[in-house]
C-alpha cells in the first residue's frame, strides 16, 4: 500500500516546494495529490493558460520521487466563467441559486458547463497526460459535497423530461407506473412533469425515486465526460475519484464502474461528530472515532469499486474544521486508522493535508504540519505506519465469511418514505455491519448483483426492491441469510407487489408479512438478554418463531436457512439474532471485548484497539 498527502503548491511560496516534497519523501510518502481546486490560477482570464507554476510543481514533485495524482479542476469553476454562465449554478430544493464564494457551485445538468468542465481537462491531459509523473487522475472532488447533486434548475427540469421519456417510452406508461390517478395527477405529456419540490405536500414518492435515480445518473454522466478524455489522452493511468462517507446521493457501483480505483475520504472524528451516533458513543470514541466508521465504508467503497480496487484519498491528521466540534485524535490513532485501510485491502492512504492554511475556510483543517511549516503530531505517525507497512509486506487475501447486501435505491426510498422516523436502509446495513464486526466476522459489502459464493453469513437489513436474481442466488447458495424489514415489499417504481412482497423471496422465507407497524423508540419489546424496538412485521406462513418477546410479540422467524427479522435491525436484538445465525452457519462469532475489532488477510490477523483506556482479555 501507498502512503501518499493532499499537496496544494499554488498555496505556498515556490522556493518552499523541494523542502516540501524531500520531507514527504523522508516520512515515507509516496504518492502526492494535487490541482483539483486550481482552475483559477491554471486558466486566470478565459482562454489564457498559465502553465509555468504547474509544470514546475510537478517536475519538483517528480524529481523527490513522488508518484503524482493529478485532479482535474471542475469542482470549483472561476468566477469569469460564473460571470459568463450565470444559469450554470444549481438550485437548492427551494429554488435559490447555490452561487459563487465557495465551491461546487454548479448544476449536473447544465450542458454548457459540462462542455466547460470537459474543456478544462481536456487542456490539462494535453499538458501533463504523459508526464512520466503523473500516475494517476483524479475526477473532479466529493461529487454531492454540500449537498450539490440535486440541482432544480431549468436544465435539471428539462434533462429530467427526457430522461423520463427514454425510461418509460410514453406518458401513459408514466402515469400507470407512478400511480398518477391518485390526487388527479396524471400528464399528457412528459413537458408537462416538473421537479419533485415545492409542492403542497409530500409529492408521489414514484416521482422523487425517479428524481433521485436521475440526478444519479447525471453525475455518472458528467464524470464519463472526464473519463472518456482522460483514457484517451492519458493511458495506461489509473483514474479514481474521492467519494465520501455516509453519503447516499449517487450510485457509487454506477460511478465505479468508469474508475480503476474508488476512493473516499476517511474522517472519522467529524463522521461521529455529525451523524447519527449517540451521546455515549460521541463521548466514549470522541478522540478514536466510532470502531465501526471508517472500516464500514473501505468495504463498502470496495464492493463498489470495480475488480475491488479502492483507496482512502483523503485521511483526517488531526482537528477538522467542519464538524461540530473538532477535537484531536488520540496519540496512535492516525497510525491505526493508516494500518486499518490496509487490513481491509486499501491500495493507497492520503493524509488531508500536507500543510495547514492559515486562511479561508479550512484554516482551521488540521494538516501533518502547522501553518508555520513544523510538524504536527501526525507526521511521526505517518512515518511510523509507512515503517509498520514495510515490515507486514503482502498480508494476502482476506478469507470470505460474512456478505452484507446493500443498494442504494434502498436508501433513497427510506428517505423518501420512511414511515417510520429514522427508520433509514443505510443505517440499518450500519448496524448490521457492526453487529457482524463485533463477532470478529470479515465483512464484505456487496450489491444484489453480486455473487454471494463462498459466505457462509449473508445478511439484507433492508432492500425494498429485490431483484429476481438476488432471491435466485439466495435459493441457490448454501449460506444463513438474514432478511431485515421491508425487503422484498416494493416494485422498482415504489408499489406494493400485488402479492405484498416479492414472489420469489416469498417462497424463500416460507411465508409474506400481511402487517408492517413503525414503532417509537419507546415501544420496547424485550426478551432474555436483547431488546428489540422501531418497528414490527407480522408474519403469515411456515416460518417458526425464533425470538419472542416477554409481551408476546414474535420479533424474529426462522424458514430453514433464513432467519427473517420482524423488529428493526439494531441494537441488542440484531446482536443476537446475527449470532445464532452465524452460528448455525458454522463461523467462529464470540462477541469481542467492548471497542476492539479483528481483520483477517490470509495469515495475519490485524487487531484494532478503539478504547482510550486499556483493556485486557484473552484471545
Amino acid at each position: 500500500m501507498d502512503i501518499g498527502v493532499c499537496y496544494y503548491p499554488e498555496h505556498w511560496p515556490e522556493a518552499r516546494w523541494a523542502a516540501d516534497a524531500a520531507l514527504m519523501r523522508e516520512t515515507g510518502l509516496t504518492r502526492v495529490r494535487i490541482g483539483e481546486f486550481a482552475w483559477s490560477r491554471i486558466e486566470p482570464e478565459p482562454g489564457r493558460f498559465d502553465w509555468g507554476w504547474l509544470d514546475r510543481a510537478v517536475e519538483t514533485l517528480h524529481a523527490a520521487g513522488l508518484g503524482i495524482i493529478m485532479g482535474t479542476p471542475t469542482a470549483t469553476p472561476p468566477k469569469w466563467l460564473v460571470d459568463r454562465m450565470p444559469d450554470m449554478v444549481a438550485l437548492d430544493r427551494d429554488g435559490r441559486p447555490r452561487g459563487f464564494g465557495s465551491r461546487r457551485h454548479y448544476c449536473f445538468s447544465h450542458v454548457g458547463y459540462r462542455e466547460e468542465a470537459a474543456r478544462i481537462t481536456r487542456a490539462i491531459v494535453e499538458r501533463y497526460g504523459r508526464h512520466p509523473g503523473v500516475v494517476s487522475w483524479q475526477t473532479d472532488n466529493e461529487y454531492g459535497c454540500h449537498d450539490t447533486v440535486q440541482s432544480f434548475s431549468p436544465a435539471a427540469r428539462d434533462a429530467f423530461r427526457i430522461w423520463l421519456a427514454a425510461r418509460y417510452g410514453s406518458v401513459e406508461a408514466l402515469n400507470e407506473a407512478w400511480g398518477n390517478v391518485f390526487w388527479s395527477m396524471e400528464y399528457r405529456s412528459f413537458d408537462e412533469v416538473d421537479l419533485p419540490n415545492l409542492t403542497v405536500t409530500e409529492a408521489n414518492p414514484a416521482h422523487w425515486l425517479a428524481f433521485r435515480r436521475f440526478s444519479s445518473d447525471q453525475v455518472v454522466r458528467f464524470n464519463r465526460v472526464q473519463v472518456d478524455i482522460l483514457r484517451e489522452l492519458s493511458p495506461g493511468r489509473d483514474i479514481t475519484h474521492n467519494a465520501m462517507g455516509f453519503y447516499t446521493g449517487y450510485d457509487h457501483h454506477d460511478l465505479a464502474a468508469d474508475l480503476d480505483v474508488l476512493g473516499w475520504d476517511s474522517y472519522p472524528l467529524g463522521f461521529l461528530e455529525m451523524f447519527r451516533f449517540s451521546e455515549e458513543e460521541k463521548r466514549k470514541y470522541s478522540r478514536q472515532g466510532h470502531p465501526d466508521i471508517a472500516a464500514f465504508h473501505h468495504d463498502l467503497y470496495r464492493g463498489c469499486a470495480k475488480n475491488g480496487r479502492w483507496s482512502v484519498l483523503e485521511q483526517q491528521p488531526g482537528p477538522v474544521n467542519w464538524a461540530r466540534h473538532n477535537p484531536a485524535p488520540l496519540p496512535g490513532m492516525v497510525r491505526l486508522w493508516t494500518l486499518e485501510a490496509f487490513a481491509h485491502g486499501a491500495e493507497l492512504v492520503s493524509y488531508f493535508r500536507w500543510r495547514q492554511f492559515p486562511k479561508a475556510q479550512e484554516q482551521m483543517h488540521a494538516g501533518l504540519l502547522r501553518p508555520d511549516a513544523t510538524p504536527a503530531p501526525a507526521l511521526a505517525e505517518a512515518r511510523m505506519a509507512a515503517d509498520d507497512l514495510a515490515r507486514i509486506g503482502d498480508a494476502g487475501e482476506a478469507p470470505k465469511q460474512a456478505a452484507l447486501v446493500f443498494a442504494y435505491d434502498a436508501e433513497w426510498m427510506t428517505q423518501i418514505q420512511p414511515q417510520g422516523e429514522g427508520r433509514s436502509a443505510l443505517w440499518a446495513a450500519f448496524a448490521a455491519y457492526s453487529s457482524l464486526r463485533r463477532l470478529g466476522l470479515n465483512v464484505d459489502i456487496v450489491s444484489p448483483s453480486a455473487s454471494l459464493d463462498g459466505y457462509a453469513l449473508v445478511v439484507v437489513p433492508c432492500l425494498p426492491i429485490v431483484p429476481d436474481e438476488l432471491v435466485a442466488k439466495l435459493a441457490a447458495s448454501e449460506a444463513q441469510v438474514v432478511i431485515g424489514p421491508r425487503t422484498g415489499t416494493r416494485d422498482l417504481d415504489f408499489g406494493i407487489p400485488d402479492a405484498l412482497l416479492h414472489e420469489g423471496l416469498a417462497e424463500f422465507i416460507g411465508g409474506r408479512v400481511v402487517r408492517s407497524e413503525s414503532l417509537s423508540d419507546r415501544l420496547v419489546m424485550a426478551g432474555d438478554g436483547w431488546e428489540a424496538r422501531g418497528w414490527l412485521d407480522h408474519y403469515k406462513g411456515e416460518a417458526v418463531p425464533e425470538m419472542v418477546a416477554k409481551g408476546g410479540e414474535t420479533v424474529a422467524l426462522r424458514h430453514g436457512r433464513a432467519w427473517i427479522a420482524a423488529a428493526w435491525p439494531q441494537g441488542s436484538f440484531l446482536d443476537t439474532l446475527v449470532q445464532r445465525a452465524a452460528n448455525a452457519a458454522g463461523l467462529e462469532a464470540e462477541p469481542l471485548p467492548e471497542g476492539i475489532r479483528r481483520r483477517r488477510r490470509g495469515d495475519t490477523l490485524f487487531e484494532f484497539d478503539y478504547n482510550a483506556g486499556e483493556v485486557r482479555f484473552e484471545r
